[in-house]
Parts: structure tokens; sequence; C-alpha cells
């Protein structure tokens, strides 16, 4: 059944491909958020994903290494803020602006010759019958791997910090790194671990990008979607799943506007596009007002930088 001209079932699936680069990127800065570190340089680290990614790829043919390629470009992007504010003690709120603005020049840079080529396809998981199963099988069954692998890394990110006992310690250095020291804990190497994890899953949803949501190359391909997984971090309290939540929310908005456009809506064209965007500030908005519970729930030493002599 369809409404207004939209299949419920090509809209849902459409909004769990949407999600992808979203999700990816927030569950890696959730990560480095709970070791007590502000990255502000998430789309920076996407878009420079993005763009090693589809030179990768086209370069090699291959999506599986454009997919590496830009996993390594969001990893290197991030060590360069692991060091400045982690050994240099840089304000980690400018680094990771000033992260963002590199990114885009940089990618923008090199990214100049291959503008108007098209990557090597990324291909659906082959899942025979169960992807011809009514309804279920286009929503749950049609998608490439990318897509499960994006949801085993929230459930391998849950069990982490809930479980294991590495991930005790993350969370231990991101309540009170001194306390950490203390106890022993190389804190400088494990808030460097979580940026380094951080900038690969960025990258990751940076080169989805490039090579599967949008398969070309474009100056600002990434269009905020950096910005708004900062948002879903904060919208889902530091949580794992309530991260997935978020990132459907937001993925959702944005392929609806879509449909809506080609449905012939007789909204503007601008206030459709626009939305995602006021919605991010507007979850902004609700969750920091007042002592709630998203600011209960953040890392106490969120944004703190940690020296061994102090």
């Amino acid at each position: 059944m369809d409404f207004f001209g939209i299949t419920p079932s090509v809209l849902i699936a459409s909004l769990i491909v949407a999600s992808v680069p979203i999700l990816m990127a927030a569950i890696g800065e959730l990560v480095v958020e709970r070791a007590g570190v502000l990255n502000l340089g998430v789309e920076g680290m996407m878009i420079m994903g993005a763009i090693c990614g589809f030179i990768t790829a086209v370069e090699t043919g291959s999506p599986v290494l454009g997919f590496l390629g830009g996993a390594a470009g969001g990893a290197a992007l991030s060590l360069i803020f692991g060091f400045l504010t982690q050994y240099l003690l840089a304000n980690q709120v400018a680094t990771g602006l000033a992260l963002t603005l590199f990114g885009l020049g940089l990618s923008s840079l090199i990214g100049q010759s291959y503008v108007g080529i098209k990557p090597p396809p990324t291909q659906p998981v082959p899942l025979g019958p169960l992807a011809d199963i009514p309804f279920i099988g286009r929503v749950v069954f049609s998608h490439d791997w990318m897509v499960y692998a994006s949801l085993a890394a929230v459930a391998g990110v849950w069990a982490f910090l809930r479980y294991s006992r590495a991930g005790l310690i993350l969370r231990a250095v991101g309540e009170s790194h001194d306390a950490a020291h203390a106890l022993g804990y190389k804190v400088v190497r494990i808030r460097l671990l979580a940026i380094v994890f951080g900038g690969a899953l960025a990258g990751l949803g940076g080169a989805y990008v490039s090579l599967v949501r949008v398969p070309q190359w474009t100056d600002g391909i990434t269009a905020g979607a950096g910005w708004i997984a900062l948002a879903i971090v904060v919208f889902a309290s530091w949580r794992p799943w309530r991260v997935l939540l978020g990132a459907w929310l937001f993925g959702g908005i944005s392929v609806l506007q879509l449909n809506l456009q080609a449905a012939g809506a007789r909204i503007p064209v601008e206030y459709l596009s626009m939305s995602p965007y006021l919605i991010t500030i507007l979850v902004l908005v609700i969750m920091s007002s007042g002592r709630g519970r998203a600011a209960l729930n953040a890392p106490a030493a969120l944004g703190q930088n940690f020296h061994a002599s102090r």
C-alpha cells in the first residue's frame, strides 16, 4: 500500500541506508566522548574518509579496499587531533573545529581530478529467498554489507562498554582521568586509541557516502552529516542503542523530505532540504536545556585535557 505515492517498505529500507554514515560517525564519536575527549572534527574526518575511500575504490576497483581506505583516511586525520590535544594539550574545541576546516579544504584539493568519475558498485549481500519475503525482505534483507556492519558496530560498542574490562577502564578515564591515572592506567594512550577508533568509523561513514549513498565525488559531499552525528551523541545521552534510534530518526527525516519532493508535495523545496538541520538544532536545544538526564549522563571529564604532572 502506498501513501501519497510513497511505498512504506521502500521508505524504511531507504532510511536504514541513509542512516549508515551518521550512525558510523556517531557511534565512533560516542566512544571518543566516553573516554573524556570532545572531538568536533567529525565532519572533517568524514569527508577525508569520503575522498580517501573514493580514490582507493576507483584506483583498485574494489569497494572493500575503498572502505578500508576511508577508515585509514579518517584515522589519519584523527591522529593529528590526538597529537595536538593529548600531547601538546591544545584546546579540544578549537582543535576539532580547525580539523573540520582542514579536512574540508584538503579533500577538495586532492579530489579535483575525481569529479564526474563513478566508483565500483557495492552489491547487496546475497541472502537468497530471505530477500523475497514480502515487506520484511525489502526492509531487512536487501542491503549491502556496510548496513549490517553498522548494526554490528552498535552492538559491539554496547557490549564493549557494558561488559568488558577495557570498556570499564575507558569509562573510568572519561569520568575521572586523575583517578584512573592514580590506579596506574595510561590515560593518554587510552584516549588516543579511542580517538583513532572514532576517526576510523567516521572515515567509514564518509566512504559510505561517496561509494554508496551518493556514488560520486563532489566538494562538501558529507553535507553536515558530521555535525548531525555530534548532535545524535547528545540526543542519545551517550548510550549506543539510543544512537541507533537517533540515526534512524535523522535518516528518516532526510529520506522523507526527498520522497515528499518526488511526490510533488506543495511544500517549498528549501524548507524540506533544511528540515534535518532544523530538527538537529531543535533536539540540541531541548536536550541542553537545564540539567536534564542528558546533562547528567555526560562523562564528567568530557573536554578536559590531562597531564600526568598535575
